[in-house]
């Protein structure tokens, strides 16, 4: 592509023989004109149309259901567990939450409920109820610090990410940079600091002696250090890394309604979630109260009825699945949303480009939300018993040969999965077309099928770390300066760190799906030899093309590689 007769002869570059470079889709996307082909003359049955795969873009027309079995799969573990749920709220036993009043009467061989409670039983719950009273008394200050802390940073946290956002936008370049000496000098500045207040602190001295600290100390500088080096080795991808985060955050700066969505999808989910746990709750009070005996002696117990344990399983596996495929629902909708900006001629984006993405994800592609969300929840529960079995110890040739086969398939399964759910959100497909579609584009386009940049995520959450640093230092001064809490200010401060970064990790979490989504959008330019977006191509140019060559900056045009 890199000269305008190259340009004008696409079959040339895309021979017809190797399976990489045949069309991607057995028919065109219909364009936005309505336009049906790019051609009057159709192609002879002879001879096939290398033009096919000029027309894979974002596929505005009617989209059939893909994954339709997962989809029932998933509403028919929906149902069950919803209606062994009701099952369970009519049928529990009342007498659970009095197991305790009840004893066994040798007369009868059966469990009989007491009259009354004992006087020592009364005393028991008074003086409980006293030490209750009291304790609220003395933490009521810490509390109330605590929920008002909390409650400011949550109210604070949607301007703290629109200003995160457009400063990455404007200056990134800048942020970028003044953040990395704050990569290492925060942590120092945190590390020397509760070395010094546990010095100096009587209590904390004697819980923790000073050998201790010290190795605490070195081992937090030696991190230290590996960031230092981290820094020192990529420090000639920064600069190409820190283009890409604005970019990125320039698209996303262009589709802002993505933040009212997404936090709103995840609020349904808690919403699906809390019948599913009162069900939960439920399920265990339904059994009977038994009589059993230990050394000759008869008691009381609660017995559950043997399908409990089975529903708890059910729930358990729908729940864990319906937070994948939200997670991958939400991932749809950025990807979508993204693309019919990125495709479109305005930089504005096209009009109700976030319902399209909503009703598509929700839609003829809830099939694949759901088998993408399968597979996920499979992965990770697979790492998660490899993990277990790791930390345990668990040795011999077949645990270790077993655990190098799975990660081996973990490790296919990510180089797989990596752009599926966003190749599929612009294009329709199916979940293993889309797959094996994404790979061949990047393919055929000497572009990685694995990563995009690979240290891009990681300065984003040390910007993110540092920030949230920066805010919980604040706090915990304003908190000392109004309360007297003393060392429980730090701990108020601590929450209010934990909070920030979670609300700015799930930032960088949808900045770096948008940054995955231009990838294929400029791999989808690059194939079809045009410039969409001519900002974007003068950054994503200088991607490597493969794993051991490193990006420069040597001045190239955005379709001369």
């Amino acid at each position: 592509m890199g000269s305008t007769e190259e340009q004008d002869k696409p079959s040339d570059l895309y021979d017809s023989s190797s399976s990489a470079t045949q069309p991607f889709l057995s028919k065109p996307y219909p364009p936005i004109d309505g336009s049906s082909t790019l051609h009057n003359d159709p192609p002879t049955p002879s001879e096939p149309d290398q033009s096919q795969y000029l027309q894979i873009s974002y596929n505005y027309g009617h989209r059939p259901i893909k994954d339709l079995p997962f989809l029932i799969l998933f509403l028919l573990l929906v149902l069950c567990t919803f209606g062994f749920g009701i099952f369970a709220s009519v049928n529990r036993n009342p007498n659970f939450s009095s197991v305790s009043s009840y004893v066994y009467d040798s007369n009868s061989t059966s469990c009989v409920k007491e009259s009354s409670l004992s006087i020592s039983s009364a005393n028991q719950l008074f003086l409980l109820f006293d030490n209750s009273l009291s304790f609220k008394s003395s933490s009521s200050t810490l509390l109330t610090s605590l929920i008002w802390t909390l409650v400011i940073t949550l109210i604070l946290s949607a301007p703290f990410v629109l200003s995160v956002l457009l400063l990455l936008k404007h200056y990134a370049k800048q942020l970028v940079y003044a953040s990395l000496p704050f990569f290492i000098i925060v942590p120092i500045f945190i590390n020397v600091y509760w070395f010094v207040a546990c010095t100096v602190d009587s209590a904390c001295s004697d819980a923790f002696p000073l050998a201790y600290r010290i190795l605490v100390l070195v081992l937090v500088f030696l991190g230290i250090a590996v960031i230092v080096w981290i820094i020192v080795v990529n420090w000639q991808r920064i600069e190409l890394t820190e283009k890409i985060i604005g970019v990125a955050s320039h698209a996303l700066s262009r589709n802002l309604g993505l933040f009212g969505i997404l936090p709103a999808l995840t609020l349904g989910l808690v919403v699906y979630y809390v019948p599913i746990v009162v069900f939960l709750v439920f399920g265990s009070q339904n059994g009977k109260i038994v009589a059993r005996e230990k050394s000759g002696e008869y008691y009381c117990s609660w017995k559950q009825d043997s399908w409990v344990p089975a529903y708890y399983a059910l729930a358990i596996i729908t729940m864990l699945w319906s937070a994948a495929a939200m997670v991958e629902a939400q991932v749809y909708v950025i990807s979508g949303t993204i693309a019919q900006w990125y495709f479109s001629k305005d930089d504005a984006g096209p009009r109700r480009s976030l319902r399209n993405s909503l009703r598509n994800a929700f839609g003829p592609s809830s099939g694949t939300v759901c088998l993408s969300g399968l597979l996920i929840c499979v992965v990770r529960l697979v790492r998660a018993m490899v993990d277990s079995a790791r930390q345990e110890g668990a040795t011999g040739m077949v645990n270790v040969m077993l655990q190098c086969c799975v990660n081996a398939l973990m490790g296919a399964f990510d180089f797989l999965n990596k752009f599926t759910i966003n190749f599929a959100a612009m294009t329709g497909e199916a979940y293993c077309t889309s797959a094996r579609m994404t790979y061949e584009l990047l393919k055929r386009n000497l572009l990685s099928a694995v990563f995009v940049e690979t240290i891009s995520t990681r300065l984003l959450a040390g910007i993110v770390f540092v920030l949230s640093a920066i805010y919980a230092i604040v706090v915990c001064a304003i908190v000392n300066a109004v309360s007297d809490l003393g060392a429980d200010s730090y701990f108020v401060a601590a929450m209010a760190w934990l909070l920030l970064i979670v609300v700015l990790g799930y930032f960088v979490h949808v900045l770096d799906n948008v940054i995955d989504t231009v990838y294929v959008c400029y791999a989808i330019d690059r194939d079809r030899g045009e410039v969409c977006k001519q900002t974007v191509h003068e950054v994503y140019v200088h991607l490597p093309i493969s794993r051991n060559h490193r990006p420069t900056l040597v001045p190239r045009t955005p379709l001369n590689v």
